[in-house]
C-alpha cells in the first residue's frame, strides 16, 4: 500500500525523524494561506500523487506547469495552484495517461547544502532490511545504479536490533560527512530504519535527504510504502489509504479476495495459483500474444469468486479473449469447471474463452466442458492454451 507524500512526512515525524514544516491544501485559497502561515520568504508547492517525478513532470492542460514549484510570494503559490488543482499531472512513472491532482503540499523552503539519496528495501540475499545510501540526491536512482554503481553504499540490518554505530560510521565516512553531520546521522539513520521496521514498510524512499546549512539532516521527499500482508497489525495505517489513486479494478478484485493487476495486452488470464499465472503470462508472450492482466483466484476460489474474477477481466475494453489455466490440487478438476459454466452464464461471454485443466478428476472435467454446449476451447496443456487463445485473435 502506497500513501501520500505529505502523509509518510508525518509518520516519519511521529517517529522523531526531522522533516520541514508543511500544510496539506485542497484549494488555490488554502494555498495561499499556508504560505503566509508557513512565514518564510520561500515555499514549496507540491503535487500529491502517488508516483515519483512529479518536479519534472508537466500537467496535461499547462504543458509549462510543473508538479512541483517553488514560488516567493501568496500570489505566486495560488496561481500555480490554479493550473495545478484538478488537473492531470504526466510524470515518467504515471505513463501517458498521467493522474489527477486533488491535494497539494506546500512547505517550508530550506537553506540547502547538499541533497542525498536514503532508501530501505527488503533484500532477500541478504535476508532482511537493506539501508542505501548515495552522494547523487535528487538523481533517479536507476540511472546513479546504471551509470556510478560505486556511488552507491549498502548496509543491511538486522529488524529487530536496527543499524548498529559502526554502520552509520561506515556511511558517514564514504559520504564525506563533518562531526556535525555525523552526530545528526548517529540519530537520524536508527530512527528511520527503525521506523521502516516497526511499520511493516516494504520501501521507503527520501530523495533527496538534504543537509542543510546548519549541518542538520531533512527528509524533503518522501516515498513509502508499506507491506499488504502486514496490515492487519498496523489498522490506523488504512485509513491513509486514497483509493482514488489505485487502478479501480486492482481495487475491486482486492474486496472479492483476488490477486490481480492490469496489464496493457488483449488477452485476459484467470489462473489459481501466482507461478502459475507468471508461466501463462509468459507463454502468451512466447507464441506472440500480449497478456491484459495477471489474475490469481486462489487453490479454494469458489462460484463467486470465478464470476467476480470474469466480470472484472471483461470491464477491460482492451481484452478480446480470456484464457483460462487451472490446475486441479486442492479444489477438484470438476469442481472448477462447475463453477466455471455457472459464472460463464452469469457473466454472458460474446468473446472467445480458451480452457485448460490439469490435476484431479481432470478428465471428468474435460467431459463436462465438452457436454456443457457453451462455446469453450479446450486445450492440452499450456503450449497448446497460449497458441489456442492467441490464434483466436488472428482467425
Amino acid at each position: 500500500m502506497k500513501i501520500h507524500e505529505y502523509q509518510g512526512k508525518q509518520l516519519l515525524a511521529d517517529a522523531g525523524v526531522r522533516v520541514p514544516r508543511g500544510v496539506v491544501c485542497k484549494s488555490a485559497d488554502e494555498v495561499a494561506a499556508a504560505y503566509d502561515t508557513l512565514g518564510g520568504s520561500i515555499a514549496v508547492v507540491k503535487s500529491q500523487i502517488h508516483a515519483g517525478g512529479r518536479g519534472k513532470g508537466r500537467f496535461k492542460e499547462f504543458p509549462e506547469q510543473p508538479g512541483v514549484v517553488l514560488v516567493k510570494s501568496a500570489a505566486e503559490a495560488r496561481e500555480n495552484a490554479e493550473r495545478m488543482l484538478g488537473q492531470t499531472l504526466v510524470t515518467i512513472q504515471t505513463g501517458d495517461e498521467g493522474k489527477q491532482v486533488n491535494t497539494l503540499f506546500v512547505e517550508e523552503g530550506l537553506q540547502i547544502a547538499r541533497e542525498l539519496y536514503l532508501g530501505i528495501v527488503v533484500d532477500r540475499e541478504a535476508g532482511g532490511p537493506v539501508l542505501m545510501m548515495s552522494s547523487e540526491g535528487g538523481m533517479e536512482i536507476e540511472e546513479v545504479a546504471a551509470n556510478t554503481p560505486e556511488k552507491i553504499f549498502r548496509e543491511p540490518f538486522d529488524a529487530d536490533y536496527g543499524l548498529m554505530p559502526y554502520q552509520v560510521r561506515n556511511l558517514c565516512f564514504k559520504l564525506g560527512f563533518n562531526s556535525a553531520q555525523m552526530k545528526q546521522a548517529g540519530k537520524f539513520l536508527p530512527q528511520v530504519c527503525k521506523f521502516f521496521a516497526d511499520n511493516d514498510c516494504s520501501m521507503a524512499e527520501v530523495n533527496p535527504l538534504v543537509v542543510t546549512a546548519d549541518d542538520e539532516l531533512v527528509v524533503l521527499d518522501a516515498k513509502i510504502a508499506f507491506d499488504d500482508n502486514a496490515l492487519f497489525r498496523h489498522k490506523p495505517l488504512l485509513e491513509l489509504r486514497d483509493l482514488s489513486e489505485e487502478d479501480a479494478a486492482e481495487v475491486r478484485a482486492g474486496a472479492a479476495g483476488l490477486s490481480y493487476v492490469n496489464l496493457d495486452g488483449n488477452i485476459g488470464c484467470l489462473v489459481n495459483g501466482a507461478g502459475l499465472a507468471m508461466s501463462t503470462m509468459d507463454l502468451i508472450k512466447l507464441h506472440g500474444g500480449e497478456p491484459a492482466n495477471f489474475l490469481d483466484v486462489g487453490g479454494g476460489a469458489n462460484v463467486d469468486q470465478v464470476t467476480e474474477a470474469f466480470k472484472i477481466i471483461l470491464s477491460d475494453s482492451n481484452v478480446k479473449a480470456v484464457l483460462v489455466n487451472i490446475f486441479g490440487g486442492i479444489m477438484k478438476c470438476d469442481t472448477i469447471v462447475e463453477a466455471l459454466l455457472t459464472s460463464y452464464e452469469k457473466v454472458g461471454f460474446t468473446i472467445p474463452l480458451v480452457v485448460r485443466l490439469e490435476g484431479t478428476n481432470v478428465d471428468k472435467a474435460r467431459e463436462m466442458l465438452a457436454a456443457s454446449g457453451r462455446d469453450i476451447v479446450s486445450a492440452t496443456d499450456l503450449t497448446d492454451a497460449a497458441k489456442k487463445v492467441v490464434g483466436t485473435l488472428s482467425a
